[in-house]
């Protein structure tokens, strides 16, 4: 009995020491916008064409700024597991695979191939979001124009995105989406839609319950890919996720939180 006490002390303390020492893995998460403009999600922006000159330079200028935080796995919005991802990438290292404009390609294999990765780490997990059931709730309970005003709200946020793209650089366009304050509003957003139920009908509580599922599995994917507290994961996802995995990183005490404006010097 003593034994597996002293055993169980040692591996408590063992954790802690991990937990507060400053040789903790490191979590960085990049928001991104969707390059290759899929239109996935409830309101979403136009870009222009990436594969153009200017924004291909502007890239290789967002690349320079991420390698400071020296990767050591990329983790991109890919299904967890997907065999085409790893395939890809490989053809890519070997010069049998031309990038997508998607920003798993323009960001994540490029980065990855300069920094001599031998693969890249899907982490997405897909999940519900019932959208359509909190739309209903609202029609239904004399709220349709509260939601609509709300859904308005999001539609002009996408929109002065979608302004500010055109009229800055890739890594300008970073630094905005990747803001504290661009981040408090979109998961404000979500926050918001949790008036709209009642007992019985959780709808608005059940919908950002399974935003915060499939994000906090997301997360699991990406901390299991920790092998040493001198790992660094670069996380290459949707800026709608990124407050919640940002959330994800900071409570979590056995890593530690990075962010881009530590990288281009805006804290």
């Amino acid at each position: 009995m003593q034994r597996i006490l002293l055993f169980v002390a040692v591996i408590v303390v063992s954790t802690t020491s991990w937990c507060q020492s400053d040789a903790r893995p490191e979590i960085l998460v990049l928001g991104t916008y969707h390059m290759a403009n899929p239109g996935r999600d409830i309101h979403n922006m136009q870009a222009d064409d990436v594969l153009a000159p200017k924004r291909q330079q502007e890239i290789v200028q967002l690349i320079e700024v991420l390698k400071k935080f020296h990767p050591t796995k990329v983790a991109i919005e890919a299904d967890v597991g997907s065999e085409r991802v790893t395939q890809q990438y490989a053809d890519y290292v070997a010069g049998k695979y031309t990038l997508s404009a998607n920003e798993t390609n323009q960001i994540g294999y490029r980065l990855a191939k300069e920094m001599g990765h031998k693969t890249v780490y899907p982490v997405d997990e897909e999940g519900d979001f019932p959208w359509g059931r909190v739309v209903n709730y609202a029609k239904a309970n004399g709220m349709g124009e509260k939601f609509s005003a709300l859904d308005e709200t999001m539609g002009k946020q996408v929109k002065e995105q979608d302004e500010f793209l055109h009229s800055h650089t890739i890594l300008e366009m970073y630094e905005y989406l990747n803001s504290d304050s661009m981040l408090a509003k979109g998961v404000a957003f979500y926050y918001s839609i949790v008036p709209f139920g009642d007992p019985g009908d959780y709808a608005g509580p059940d919908l950002l319950a399974a935003w915060y599922q499939r994000n906090i599995r997301i997360y699991h994917n990406i901390v299991k890919l920790i092998d040493s507290p001198n790992d660094k994961i670069l996380v290459i996802f949707g800026a709608g996720h990124l407050g919640w995995l940002q959330q994800d990183a900071a409570s979590d005490a056995t890593v530690k939180l990075r962010k881009l404006a530590e990288l281009t010097g805006q804290r």
